[in-house]
């Protein structure tokens, strides 16, 4: 399969360095300075389950996708910041042909109504991955545990030959695959405990472990992990009690010094996808009256969003 990354950053550039690495043929679309630095210094991985060096991995710019070249790829793997959709999803759309997957692993759903509409629903597989990584000052990519799973599988959990053509890509490669035929459900597991955590660390601005050893502060993680329950469950979308169990666990941890990255964002003055991993959830409740705890950490984080858009005016 020709696979095509969509940039070269933390995420998406760290998945498909282990996939170049394992000798699978992957071109990286990127803005121009980024394929000027990977010319000269190529692809760089540090990481605890092994470095990685691609002196010169094949890159492409959008301009020349628009200009027809580059085109024929078999599977496009898509892992930008939400608010970025829009743009990477115009950059990449002269590359998605007839026969084109697109793998999302961004977080929360309404991705998937973006792609659906610009690609077509049957083009766009479900995707997950979890992984802690960041870029450092040189351009590398750092992991920064051996934490480096991506899920993978068919909306609708059929076995089609284009999957398993996945599965086989996978095969081989230094971070955990996982095809699952309930991808959309774990996109819903994932997106419940994601709100979960960002909520309650943003709006307290503190780690999960101060949080719950603060007054009130156990029933407030457990109140507001049980409204994002609830919505995923009227959408048709209830949580396995493993995951929610796992998931609890987590979130109420003493002691935990555990936070979203969306607080570390917000820490370093940057944006961050209030709207597509708290606001969308609360779209989808029957009744957002319902999730109070919810509607108070958006509120929290749209007024953030608006005080850093003001200063930049």
């Amino acid at each position: 399969m020709r696979v095509l990354v969509v940039g070269a950053g933390a995420t998406g550039g760290y998945f498909g360095a282990r996939l170049a690495e394992a000798g699978r043929d992957v071109t990286f679309l990127v803005r121009p300075r980024r394929a000027e630095v990977l010319a000269a210094e190529g692809l760089v991985v540090k990481s605890p389950v092994g470095d990685i060096h691609i002196p010169a991995p094949k890159t492409v710019i959008a301009a020349d996708l628009a200009a027809g070249r580059g085109d024929g790829f078999d599977l496009v793997l898509l892992s930008c910041k939400a608010y970025d959709l829009d743009g990477a999803i115009a950059d990449v759309a002269p590359a998605v042909g007839e026969a084109t997957a697109v793998l999302p692993i961004l977080n929360g759903m309404r991705h998937l109504d973006a792609l659906d509409a610009a690609f077509g629903p049957g083009r766009v597989l479900g995707g997950s991955c979890a992984i802690v990584s960041t870029l450092g000052p040189a351009g590398e990519i750092r992991q920064m545990n051996d934490l480096h799973t991506l899920t993978y599988g068919e909306r609708d959990g059929s076995r089609t030959p284009r999957i398993l053509a996945v599965e086989a890509l996978m095969e081989g490669v230094r971070f955990q695959p996982r095809l699952s035929e309930t991808i959309v459900l774990e996109m819903w597991e994932k997106w419940v405990f994601l709100a979960t955590l960002a909520g309650s660390t943003c709006l307290m601005r503190a780690t999960i472990g101060d949080i719950v050893g603060a007054p009130g502060g156990l029933a407030f993680v457990n109140g507001l992990y049980d409204e994002c329950i609830a919505i995923a469950s009227a959408a048709g979308r209830t949580p396995r009690e493993k995951p929610v169990r796992s998931g609890r666990g987590i979130l109420t941890a003493e002691g935990s010094a555990f936070t979203a990255s969306m607080l570390r964002d917000i820490e370093n003055g940057a944006r961050i996808e209030a709207d597509h991993i708290v606001g969308d959830l609360i779209a989808r409740a029957a009744d957002p009256a319902a999730c109070p705890l919810l509607g108070q950490a958006y509120t929290h984080l749209n007024a953030y969003e608006r005080r850093r858009a003001r200063a930049k005016a």
